[in-house]
């Protein structure tokens, strides 16, 4: 997959099948978009394009408002180029990019990539005060050369699949809600850093990692986690919160690898979230917190090694 970073010259001389969008999370509904795209590429022997943005729009149209994503870049590239698109353009996104007509960012888009066909969701808008909806895109492509398809991204249930409910599942903790929206667990990378080793003393040592701040974290509580350390797959046991019986005032993300011993200090970590065991807790003391603890791990061993 080619990657390319601006609109500012060709970037091929075939035609094009472009889908766009800000692609947070690569949900089931963009992945329907993106496939869409390279299927009709290929059946009209042409080149399948995706466009996306960064930094994120909201970052810019919004700046006053805190950022939390699904994704980071890295991760979007990686799950969109899994897809198969022959380009990925990431376009900056700047106040002038916000304050472009429709009309004048496609016919940017058309200078870069010889526009066939632009397929986006049925609720897809862009431009200035989002004045490019379907049929101002529909008429802007008649005068430059490209016809519209538009993809409707409902699921089994006829709800629209959305990174907003996914970040809605999310904030409520129902990690095993959002599998499906997602077509994979929702995971999180960090780099394990040294804590207060508190959780060596009690006899669970924990990894604690830093994670990217705009990244949007389940909520507060115990889950039961697959973690990929160099690839391998690990079961852990992770909790999200502030260790309220520490009466911490951090938040922290510490995944305690089940059944594992080792040093992973500057590792990076993927934690991906499959089951929530419960909410965060406040304990009568270490004694009553350890207890909980090998609960929370004996639930996690029946979770995820018994076999299916």
């Amino acid at each position: 997959m080619q990657i390319a970073r601006t609109l500012a010259q060709p970037l091929t001389d075939r035609p094009v099948v472009l889908t766009i969008g800000r692609f947070d999370g690569v949900h089931l509904g963009h992945q329907l978009l993106v496939r869409t795209a390279v299927e009709r590429a290929q059946e009209l022997g042409f080149t399948s394009a995706v466009l996306t943005w960064e930094p994120h729009p909201n970052a810019v149209i919004r700046p006053d408002q805190p950022l939390q994503l699904l994704t980071n870049l890295e991760e979007r590239i990686e799950l969109i180029g899994a897809l198969g698109p022959d380009i990925l353009v990431v376009a900056p996104f700047t106040r002038e990019t916000m304050s472009t007509s429709a009309a004048a960012y496609m016919r940017q888009i058309c200078t870069a990539l010889p526009l066939r066909e632009l397929w986006v969701g049925s609720d897809f808008a862009m431009g200035y005060k989002r004045e490019g909806d379907i049929p101002r895109l529909m008429e802007i492509g008649r005068a430059l050369g490209y016809a519209v398809g538009a993809v409707n991204r409902e699921d089994a249930n006829g709800e629209t699949i959305s990174s907003s409910r996914v970040h809605q599942l999310l904030r409520a903790g129902d990690v095993e809600g959002v599998q499906p929206l997602l077509g994979r667990p929702f995971g999180l990378r960090g780099v394990v850093v040294e804590g207060d080793r508190r959780g060596r003393t009690i006899g669970f040592p924990t990894a604690n990692l830093v994670i990217n701040t705009i990244h949007v974290l389940p909520a507060d509580g115990v889950y039961a986690c697959v973690v990929y350390l160099d690839g391998a797959p690990l079961p852990a046991v992770t909790n999200i919160g502030l260790r309220p019986t520490f009466n911490s005032t951090s938040r922290t993300v510490e995944a305690h690898l089940l059944d594992w011993e080792g040093d992973i200090y500057g590792h990076s970590l993927r934690i991906e979230f499959l089951h929530r065991l419960r909410g965060e807790q406040k304990f009568n003391g270490v004694a009553e917190l350890v207890a909980q603890i090998s609960r929370d791990a004996a639930r996690a061993r029946e979770l995820l090694m018994t076999p299916k």
